[in-house]
This record gives C-alpha cells, sequence and structure tokens, in this order.
C-alpha cells in the first residue's frame, strides 16, 4: 500500500496467518486480540489509516502551493480496503453414503437433499463459495440487488434469496451471461421455474437451479 501511494501502483497481496492463539499473559490478549489473524488485521487497517492520513496532509500542502506545470496536483485515490476470509464448512450438504446400500437407505439420504441448502447458513458465504464452485476470483465486482447479486457487471448473476416474475425480468434486463439459482426459492412453483428456464433460453442465458 506504501508503494501504490508513492508511484499510483495498483499492487495486490494476499497475506495468510493461522489463527494462532494469543498467550493470556500477553499485551495484545489483554488489549481484546484473541488471536494472531485479529491483530494482523488490526495492523492492515492501522497501516491504510496511516497511509490515508498521510495523503490528506499532502495534499491540503499541495492546495497552498503553485502548480505551474497544469498537472494533476494531488495524489490519486488509494485502495487500503481488504477482505478476510476464513475456512469454514460447506453451505451446501454433503453427501454421506449410506452405511447400508439397501433402497429404503438411500431413499433416506435422497429425503435430505430435497433441498441441498445446509441449515445454518449465510447468503454473503454462499455467494463466495459459488464464485469458487464456478472458477471466479474471490475479488471480482460483487454487486447486491434486488435480491440478486450480479458478478462482474453481468457475468453471472445468483438469485439466492427470493423469486417472482419482477425479479426474473430485472435479471434479464442486466442482460447475464449465466443466471444460477436455488431450487427452494420457487418453493414448488413449477410453472414459474419452467417460465423462467424458457424466458433465460429465449435470451439466450445459462440457466442453472441448484
Amino acid at each position: 500500500m506504501q508503494l501504490n501511494k508513492e508511484d499510483g501502483g495498483n499492487r495486490r497481496y494476499i497475506l495468510v496467518q493461522m489463527p494462532e492463539i494469543c498467550e493470556e499473559k500477553s499485551e495484545a490478549f489483554k488489549a481484546g486480540y484473541k488471536t494472531i489473524a485479529e491483530i494482523a488485521k488490526e495492523r492492515i487497517r492501522r497501516a491504510g489509516k496511516k497511509l490515508q492520513y498521510e495523503i490528506e496532509a499532502e495534499n491540503k500542502k499541495k492546495e497552498t502551493q503553485l502548480n505551474f506545470d497544469n498537472q494533476e496536483n494531488k495524489y490519486p485515490n488509494l485502495d487500503t480496503g481488504f477482505k478476510v476470509f476464513r475456512l469454514a464448512e460447506s453451505n451446501f450438504k454433503q453427501w454421506r453414503q449410506p452405511e447400508t446400500y439397501s433402497a429404503e437407505a438411500l431413499a433416506e439420504q435422497l429425503k435430505l437433499f430435497v433441498d441441498p441448502v445446509a441449515e445454518k447458513t449465510n447468503l454473503q458465504y454462499m455467494v463466495y463459495e459459488l464464485l469458487l464452485k464456478s472458477g471466479k476470483d474471490l475479488n471480482v465486482n460483487i454487486e447486491t440487488c434486488n435480491s440478486y447479486y450480479l458478478i462482474e457487471g453481468n457475468e453471472s448473476a445468483f438469485i439466492l434469496e427470493k423469486v417472482d416474475e419482477q425479479i426474473i425480468t430485472e435479471v434479464l434486463s442486466k442482460q447475464p451471461k449465466k443466471v444460477i439459482a436455488l431450487d427452494r426459492i420457487f418453493k414448488g412453483n413449477d410453472q414459474l421455474k419452467t417460465n423462467t428456464a424458457l424466458q433465460m433460453k429465449d435470451a439466450g442465458v445459462e440457466f442453472k437451479t441448484i
């Protein structure tokens, strides 16, 4: 971030930190930081705030100086934001092979997958998991819209919360290349699901339900 400030670059970084527990007698633990990872996040926040403060101070100083070259006399915007990811259980149920291979055991297992979404799930986590499953970068642009998410403009759209004809029309107006929806949001409305599939096909959009 310091180098980006100095030359206007757009370098990115990845920091991997094990959530090692801080010793209870340490100053960090007493200050409320339970793990080394929490300390790392706070360090990045403080580094970003320091750089932003320096930029503001230097820009104010430049405003008082004469600019004989008619060039931009300010530092460009510096991105000091960051995302935090941690390993977690999937938001979707994982198939478990029945201990016995009877038809009854298989039928019971299949019942559990009528809705493949795990009980305790988080929509934001699900969005990122679907990104990974779709082979996308975690740094892609995600736009939260009316009950759906647009990925990289119109690269993809995720419909995860609810669905109706208005939402489908709005999604189609964005002209996405691919749309992924949760099967359960159709709530057994086969007509809406069939019409949605036909509309997507007519628009040349790849449509998939989970």
